[in-house]
């Protein structure tokens, strides 16, 4: 099957980028949840909803399966706490990132199939795309549902959800996230240096943004977010995957070129970093 393919550039993004009317509000600048943040792993799911937040969401709610999880983040208070059966019946979710720092606890299950079966779109990551690979019947709830979903595995994610190794996936790059894509019925975005975007019908691109000061945890949580926030705001997901991933790298770029790494940057570090690069379009 004839494939297209491209190099992700800022000339081909432009066009996507979220325009907001003069009389915007929070409710018209879409609501994101996320689900996550168990026991030892709330930043997580903090940071998820922190880049959704400064990305340009309206609405933040996190929902963490941690018994002690803060009821307030009183660095952005702005996000509001929830449990996470209480998601359910919030009439305006525009989007759900579920998965980092979900662990796999029967909880994380029950959460990861309730929403494999609603029809909003969905962000995959981290120990949901782990549980999925664990568990058959989640892989198939999520081959079959109704909504649009976004994966984001890192390569030893996507060797779990292949069964191969990683070193398989590493030296076949762009096959692997096609089939990903194809397998699942998603759009996959297999992060890493070159970090590849497929979609369902074949069609791929390569990002042209990022360094290695990205190789530190939590960047991919701050990535979920960014994309989550931008389906929020009305991006198709395959264009919110797309632009995000650009941004998140640029975002890396323009803070190595402040000297803010490669060392030593943080994932919090690229938030306000995305929120620059995304109100200054034309000039990343």
């Amino acid at each position: 099957m004839q494939t297209d393919q491209h190099l992700l550039t800022k000339q081909m993004l432009q066009s996507m980028l979220p325009v907001r009317a003069v009389d915007a509000h929070k409710g018209t600048s879409g609501s994101v949840a996320v689900i996550g943040g168990d026991s030892g792993m709330v930043g997580a799911a903090l940071l998820v909803a922190r880049a959704a937040l400064l990305s340009g969401a309206g609405r933040i709610y996190a929902a963490m399966l941690c018994d002690t999880a803060p009821s307030v983040d009183f660095l952005h208070p702005e996000i509001m706490m929830r449990r996470p059966d209480a998601l359910a019946s919030l009439a305006q979710l525009d989007v759900v990132a579920i998965g980092p720092g979900l662990g796999r606890s029967d909880a994380a299950i029950t959460e990861l199939t309730f929403w494999l079966t609603q029809t909003c779109p969905l962000v995959l990551d981290a120990d949901a795309l782990n549980l999925i690979a664990q568990h058959q019947q989640l892989a198939e709830l999520l081959k079959n549902r109704r909504g649009p979903v976004v994966v984001t595995p890192h390569v030893g994610e996507a060797a779990r959800l292949m069964a191969i190794s990683s070193a398989d996936i590493q030296k076949q790059r762009i096959e692997s996230a096609v089939a990903l894509a194809q397998s699942l019925q998603v759009t996959c975005v297999l992060k890493g240096a070159g970090t590849v975007i497929a979609e369902q019908g074949g069609s791929y691109c390569i990002n042209s943004t990022g360094n290695s000061a990205l190789a530190t945890g939590g960047t991919g949580d701050v990535l979920t977010g960014v994309i989550a926030s931008l389906i929020a705001q009305g991006l198709e997901p395959v264009s919110a995957a797309k632009l995000g991933v650009y941004v998140h790298g640029a975002a890396a770029d323009y803070l190595v070129a402040q000297g803010v790494g490669p060392l030593g940057l943080t994932a919090s570090d690229l938030l306000t970093a995305v929120r620059r690069v995304i109100n200054q379009s034309s000039q990343y």
